[in-house]
């Protein structure tokens, strides 16, 4: 069976990892087996795309699959020690790779830990991985920010299920809004990936994903805890006659906690959905369409303590896909979406300021395979506008982008390169690119270095909020050099990387001529070193990340504000049976509310704890208690001069009927 064909029929055919070794394979398309594992892992329909790999690397996939295989019980269900060791990512280069040969720093969060961890907010399990790092005022739904490998918010990338998603307003992402209960898996690509994705993937790319119809079942889950908390959600997914379907709905409510010193607690609620329908067709194509939305109200803290502050929020991404197999060796694609980031401000009762965005995007890609070598080639066109209660000069732009990648595999060394092109009305014309060796040391090591180009675009504040817009404004520009090595075994992994950003144009806010803007007055550079490791042995789980970066403003030698120099992060699970415990520490280093590093905020440390019981077929039940310890700590401060307080002990208790 050649390949194309091979692959095609197991991502439809294939049950478990028994239907993936029952077939006989040339070596060359033994990676693709990957996808037999992966699909059990709610992978299967990221990218149908191969994972080339030279034939002396079969013996390093060999060497992972058996310690794979060994936790595939009566049960049917697998560990997820892959997930752990060597996972299949798609975000790092558009295409389905191991973490190991995408020649990149990749985090994976996968389902099992989102489940074991269930945390109240996605930003909760970000914390602390390598390289990031979230900065919010305040807790549960509060504006929250996050930053890769030093550069901010709105030089990080949010993508969801493969659409971009971010104010076009204000720049960043609203990962305050997104429910980690109906999110299956997190994608954490560190390092610029501007020649892929064009603006602000400067620091980096985050995308989750939703359920896509691979864990056929259904599950029901009811929750409630500290700060009146309460949660009920439920889901469905599955496959029949070629078309996979997939379903859930997620409702949190809760007081919320104090976020000044003195003042009442701010509420939040969210109420989300996730759904998608993809059939697949005979002659190899897929059509398919998805659709997410989060909507709710949020309280916040404003300059005059106890006012009546609120913001109602909508978050909403729909989209189409299809894609179809041209001959053996190329898969085209083509997915249209729209992205749409909506918010209404309250004071008193009164309305305050309305900002809704929208992003109407189309990307066409092909995949040429030939040999053990990958083209990647596209094209991609956005159309952003807003709707506001202000008078902005300009409310619409248009970005028209083409984009190539190139995999080239030579036995133990491998070669990626790519390059991409932005036209934007608004601020002219882009071009990126990125170049990335490999070198395979043995069966167990591989040596990494790269260098990526890549900027991050003015958002419509910048150029034309009223009274404050800059229309002259220019892109931000960034450089990076990076080396790693990675080590892959039977039961763990490490991976160290060593990189170096410089950053020009940087966008400042300040005060010019006694007129305040953003004007390109800075440079910055950032460098740093991570450290990640990951063990999945007999029934013990460990992961643990540790970042050091000095994130300076080269014109002044003073630390970026809002960075930490060091963050550290461990996570230890063990199952006892049917009895899962375990706890997550993590640290964080004093950092400077402003770019004059005045305002010292301290470090602080924080300890999670959980347990979880499988007391009957099908019935679980979770609880975790989240900062143990009670800390005070603040990662935000107002210009008021007061802190911005996140949680203290919080203490959740679920109850969950799932039939997968």
């Amino acid at each position: 069976m050649q390949c194309a064909a091979m692959y095609q029929a197991l991502r439809w055919a294939t049950t478990g990892v028994g239907d993936c070794l029952n077939h006989r394979f040339p070596v060359e398309c033994l990676p693709r087996l990957i996808h037999c594992r992966a699909g059990e892992l709610g992978l299967r329909a990221l990218d149908v795309m191969t994972i080339r790999l030279s034939s002396a690397k079969a013996a390093v996939f060999f060497s992972v699959l058996p310690f794979s295989l060994f936790a595939y019980g009566e049960s049917g269900e697998y560990a997820t020690d892959v997930a752990m060791l060597d996972p299949v990512v798609v975000t790092a280069t558009l295409s389905s790779r191991t973490v190991n040969d995408t020649l990149s720093s990749v985090t994976v969060i996968d389902e099992k830990q989102l489940r074991e961890q269930q945390p109240l907010e996605l930003t909760n399990i970000l914390q602390g991985q390598a390289g990031v790092e979230v900065i919010g005022n305040g807790s549960f739904g509060k504006n929250t920010s996050v930053y890769l490998r030093g550069n901010g918010s709105s030089s990080t990338l949010l993508l969801i299920d493969g659409v971009r998603m971010r104010s076009a307003t204000n720049g960043g992402a609203a990962w305050h809004f997104l429910p980690p209960q109906l999110i299956n898996r997190v994608e954490v690509v560190r390092g610029p990936r501007g020649s892929l994705y064009g603006a602000d993937a400067v620091g980096g790319v985050v995308q989750v994903f939703t359920a896509d119809g691979s864990n056929p079942g259904s599950w029901m889950e009811f929750g409630s805890g500290t700060f009146s908390s309460n949660r009920i959600a439920a889901g469905a997914e599955g496959e029949q006659d070629g078309t996979r379907y997939a379903f859930a709905a997620d409702r949190f409510d809760t007081a919320g906690t104090t976020v000044r010193e003195g003042a009442d607690d701010r509420g939040y609620d969210n109420t989300s959905v996730t759904t998608r329908l993809t059939h697949r067709f005979g002659n190899n194509a897929e059509l398919g369409v998805f659709g997410f939305r989060a909507a709710g109200s949020s309280e916040y803290e404003g300059s005059n303590i106890n006012d009546d502050l609120h913001t109602d929020y909508a978050l909403q991404v729909a989209g189409v896909k299809g894609s179809l197999w041209v001959t053996e060796g190329w898969q085209t694609s083509l997915q249209i979406s729209d992205a749409r980031d909506d918010s209404l401000n309250f004071n008193n009762g009164n309305e305050d300021g309305e900002f809704n965005t929208r992003s109407q995007t189309a990307n066409w890609k092909n995949s040429v395979l030939f040999g053990e070598h990958e083209l990647v080639v596209g094209s991609e066109f956005i159309h952003d506008f807003i709707e506001s209660d202000l008078a902005y000069n300009e409310k619409e732009r248009e970005n028209g982008a083409g984009y190539a990648q190139l995999f080239l595999s030579f036995g133990d060394v491998d070669i990626q390169s790519s390059v991409r092109y932005d036209d934007n009305e608004a601020f002219g014309e882009k071009t990126t690119g990125a170049i990335a060796l490999g070198y395979q040391i043995g069966d167990a090591h591989r040596a990494r270095a790269s260098y990526g180009t890549a900027f991050r675009a003015p958002t419509f504040n910048d150029l034309y909020y009223p009274g404050y817009g800059n229309p002259a404004l220019k892109p931000e520009n960034s450089e990076t050099a990076e080396l790693g090595l990675r080590g892959q075994y039977q039961a763990w992994f490490w991976d160290v990387a060593v990189y170096d950003t410089e950053v020009e144009d940087l966008i400042a806010y300040a005060f010019i001529g006694g007129v305040g803007g953003p004007y390109n007055v800075n440079q910055a550079r950032i460098r740093g070193v991570e450290l990640t490791s990951g063990v999945q042995w007999n029934q013990w789980r460990l992961a643990a990340a540790i970042t050091r970066q000095d994130p300076e403003d080269s014109e002044t030698g003073k630390v970026l504000q809002r960075r930490a120099k060091e963050s550290a992060r461990l996570d230890v699970d063990r199952q006892l049976g049917a009895i899962s415990v375990g706890g997550s520490v993590v640290l964080q280093g004093h950092r400077y509310n402003n770019s004059t590093n005045t305002q010292r905020l301290p470090g602080y440390g924080l300890l999670d704890l959980r347990a979880g019981w499988q007391f009957a077929k099908h019935w679980s039940t979770r609880v975790t208690m989240s900062n143990v310890l009670d800390k005070e700590y603040a990662t935000a401060r107002a210009f008021g001069g007061w802190d911005y307080l996140n949680a203290g002990r919080a203490t959740f208790l679920s109850l969950r009927y799932d039939i997968r």
